[in-house]
């Protein structure tokens, strides 16, 4: 999937079935999660700046090489 230098939204990873088994698979608890519908509108990009303060780089990398190949 082309992440678009991860400006891509969250919307459109949940949309894209790929992307979304990804999500998934590496974050099951978050993709349960209800405020992850609200999120569709910020990009990969602000997630990312996010994420970093809980989520391991090692699993940021390995999910971002996950999704573009999804």
């Amino acid at each position: 999937m082309d992440l678009r230098n991860n400006k891509v939204t969250v919307g459109e990873l949940l949309d894209h079935p790929g992307a979304r088994g990804v999500l998934q698979r590496r974050f099951p608890m978050l993709m349960k999660h209800p405020p992850v519908g609200a999120a569709r509108s910020i990009t990969l990009e602000q997630l990312l700046s996010a994420a970093q303060a809980y989520v391991p780089q090692k699993k940021i990398d390995e999910t971002l090489g996950d999704l573009r190949r999804a």
